[in-house]
């Protein structure tokens, strides 16, 4: 039996050493995840210009083309042009923090620092913190099939315009709709009638305005 045991612990260090041979030759097999698409979050955000609310930490999270996610590296960016002319609606950090600076839409954007031809973008409203509801002008409206459309414009707080971040609302949708603060008669609705529109803005939302069609 002593003449066995050395054979066996030979044979026995022998397949371990093979063994740890093929790990290591198959290491090159185990490759990195590629990063194949950024989301950016969170959902649409809404902050206020001024000294509360006015600020919204964003996130980054990668796909990999082996389906899983994680978080990712990347450099912030934003674009947008405020309501009142100004080329910047709010900043943002290289963390990702978005601190307002004027009312107005935007994008926030987030690109890879691994592979920077991939991105992902979320669209942020900045808008103004009324303290009271939004005054709407004009104060009344007709549509006729020689001017089919409306632009109304919301202010709050003494003046400030709200009209491209205000969330603006038609009692009769079948008769006119809103793209953005523009009102515009259905086609072929065919009927004369009355209805009321409101602006609506950090939770405050305008008297009724009358509308009515004419001629359709």
């Amino acid at each position: 039996m002593s003449s066995i045991n050395p054979r066996i612990r030979v044979v026995g260090a022998i397949a371990a050493l093979a063994t740890i041979a093929l790990l290591a030759s198959c290491r090159g097999f185990f490759v990195k995840p590629t990063l194949t698409a950024i989301a950016v979050g969170p959902v649409s955000p809404t902050i206020y210009v001024g000294a509360t609310d006015n600020t919204v930490q964003m996130f980054a999270v990668g796909t990999f083309n082996d389906g899983s996610n994680s978080s990712t590296s990347v450099t912030w960016s934003i674009s947008g042009t405020a309501t009142n002319g100004q080329p910047n609606i709010a900043t943002i950090s290289a963390g990702g923090l978005v601190t307002a600076q004027n009312a107005g839409t935007g994008t926030v954007t987030a690109a890879s620092n691994i592979l920077p031809s991939i991105t992902g973008t979320q669209p942020i409203t900045v808008s103004v913190a009324c303290t009271s509801a939004p005054i709407v002008s004009p104060t009344s409206a007709t549509l006729t099939p020689n001017s089919s459309s409306q632009t109304f414009t919301a202010t709050c707080n003494g003046g400030q315009d709200i009209s491209a971040v205000a969330t603006w609302f038609s009692s009769d949708t079948a008769t006119a709709t809103f793209s953005a603060n523009v009102l515009t008669a259905v086609e072929g609705a065919n009927n004369d009638a009355t209805f009321y529109i409101t602006a609506t803005a950090n939770g405050f939302t305008s008297n009724k305005i009358t509308v009515s069609t004419s001629g359709f």
